[in-house]
């Protein structure tokens, strides 16, 4: 039965996404809530950002009801776990609603981005307050146990990280939509596999209510107002909600969930492809002198679409790559130790951005020489046309 429950909530939070998304549109079209534009964005026409809007309430609603469901129908033992998994939950709705209240603010009015850091910082020290944070580092470095004065700071450093990396990722249509759908299924899936079944609802309850948004973001059209952004209440939100999920597995307590050597490599490579995004682009421009954390055109996707691909396209390879390190960092764990796969990730993610580096370089090369010699011919054609004239 926990299974069918599992379904039910994935299935609940997708119908109600359903439901509210095109209130959403209606609202935010009637009182002209769009997006705005601007050099750095990808659209040039009116799309509302509030999809976000409809995540962290149908997520808080939804858990809500299935600790309670689950308790009184006697499906998880909550008699040992309760002083342990309840305040982590309660808790992660606290920031959750936090977070909501601060990316409206910021959609509708706009909110300075040092009171948005404060307000990430808040919400990320709710996850230690409540018992959660990473104690154990699996002999990354060669450190295992980490102490409260370490791992508690460490907690809150990941989770704003996580939730800024996945901020700045959302640049393109379904990028940072299908980047967490696919982390909460994966982790969900595990989460089952080691019997963490409340951790399982959550992760499939954030995957449901996912879906009908990712089916707005990327295949509406914007003619029939069809078109939504989740917008910062979105993507702070789900930076949130992940990075919950990713500590989750990733801490050493046998009350969440069973031992792992390579727990805290697998539950991280959810968030891999956001986190070292993030850390080039700041690593590029303190290299060129450039402010730290003024917006740039130099994320992934927009590499991705200098180079002639569509958005469609750039979002399926960013999430094939994410697949990809996904799968290749949960196989070597089993084989080799935790140093090396992480070594790996990092190696050929560098690699990646060399070559690609050099296929950009040698695409826009050619796209100048064809712009150069384009603009030669049209003078001559010109001329060529006034002397016939003449002759005439």
């Amino acid at each position: 039965m926990i299974y069918v429950f599992i379904i039910a909530s994935f299935v609940m939070a997708m119908f109600l996404g359903r439901m509210i998304i095109p209130y959403i549109l209606l609202v935010t079209f009637r009182r002209r809530l769009f997006d705005p534009i601007d050099p750095r964005k990808t659209h040039t026409g009116h799309i509302p950002r509030l999809g976000g809007v409809s995540f962290a309430p149908i997520q808080c609603c939804l858990l809500t009801l299935a600790v309670l469901m689950l308790y009184k129908l006697d499906y998880v033992d909550f008699h040992y776990k309760t002083p342990t998994l309840i305040p982590m939950f309660l808790l992660l709705m606290c920031g959750l609603v936090l977070l909501f209240m601060v990316g409206i603010a910021d959609d509708l009015i706009g909110v300075s981005y040092k009171r948005k850091f404060v307000a990430q910082i808040i919400a990320a020290s709710l996850l230690p307050l409540s018992g959660l944070w990473i104690n154990d580092l699996y002999g990354i470095m060669k450190i295992t146990y980490l102490s409260p004065w370490v791992g508690m700071p460490l907690t809150v450093f990941a989770v704003v990280l996580i939730m800024n990396a996945f901020n700045l990722i959302d640049g393109i249509d379904g990028l940072c939509s299908g980047l967490v759908m696919a982390g909460s299924i994966t982790l969900g899936g595990l989460f089952v596999y080691n019997h963490a079944w409340l951790h399982a609802v959550f992760a499939f309850i954030t995957a449901g209510v996912l879906i009908p948004f990712f089916y707005y973001n990327v295949f509406g059209s914007s003619r029939r107002r069809h078109r939504i952004f989740m917008g910062d209440t979105g993507s702070l939100t789900l930076g949130f909600s992940v990075s919950f999920m990713a500590i989750s597995y990733s801490v050493n307590n046998q009350l969440i969930m069973p031992f792992s050597e390579g727990a805290i490599v697998v539950a991280f490579s959810t968030v891999l492809i956001p986190v070292f995004d993030v850390a080039r682009v700041m690593w590029w421009r303190f290299r060129h002198g450039k402010p730290i954390f003024k917006p740039d055109r130099n994320h992934l996707h927009h590499k991705f679409l200098r180079i002639g691909l569509s958005h469609h396209a750039a979002m399926l390879l960013i999430l094939l790559m994410a697949f990809l390190f996904g799968l290749f960092n949960i196989i070597m764990v089993e084989y080799i130790s935790n140093n090396v796969v992480l070594l790996l990730d990092i190696v050929l993610w560098i690699a990646f951005h060399w070559w690609f580096d050099k296929v950009e370089k040698r695409i826009l090369d050619k796209k100048r020489v064809e712009e150069t010699e384009k603009n030669e011919a049209i003078p001559d054609f010109e001329s060529g046309q006034v002397s016939q004239a003449i002759e005439l």
